[in-house]
């Protein structure tokens, strides 16, 4: 499965010089955790519902004045959209980050989630399941198959192995005729 499959694809983002209470007004408006934060069309970084907490509301700062630039997660790590799953889940868990902005074409087009990837834990299940079923039926048939043909087998054996001794029996008794 390839990260574009799973992805979000509407990135709910927010510039640079905006305030940290911008953020807040986009995070409600758009129900989301997070942003991405932009300069102009290039991607920025990365600001959290949690960076607003740690380095605003517990810091006592001004989230009029602050700005998201001074707040947001920096040099964060992209993924192509044709990217396979593990490849995404892979970057999150070495770099223990939850949101991985998803690029095509040099362009941001989604972002994979936590909640992304563990959503597709039932896709994944149910296709097991699938493969379980078929395999189980499969194999009942693959056995009826082996049933039948060996019993065709056998047989034919059989009739070789009598074949063989008729022929023995008839060269036997064409010789004493000699």
């Amino acid at each position: 499965m390839l990260v574009e499959e799973v992805m979000t694809r509407n990135i709910v983002s927010i510039d640079c010089n905006d305030t940290v209470l911008d953020a807040c007004k986009v995070y409600s408006k758009h129900r989301v955790g997070s942003l991405v934060v932009m300069d102009k069309n290039i991607i920025v970084g990365i600001v959290t519902e949690r960076d607003t907490i740690e380095r605003v509301i517990l810091q006592n700062r001004d989230p009029k004045k602050t700005k998201v630039r001074e707040i947001m997660s920096q040099n964060i790590k992209t993924i192509h959209a044709l990217a396979p799953l593990e490849k995404a889940a892979q970057v999150m868990k070495e770099n223990n980050i939850k949101k991985l902005p998803v690029i095509l074409n040099n362009e941001i087009v989604g972002i994979i989630t936590e909640t992304d990837l563990s959503r597709t834990i039932n896709v994944f299940s149910e296709a097991i399941d699938d493969l379980t079923k078929l395999y189980g039926e499969s194999k009942e048939s693959l056995e009826k198959i082996i049933d039948d043909w060996g019993d065709l087998i056998i047989k034919l054996k059989g009739y070789k192995k009598l074949s063989a001794q008729l022929d023995y029996k008839f060269l036997k008794k064409e010789a004493e005729n000699y």
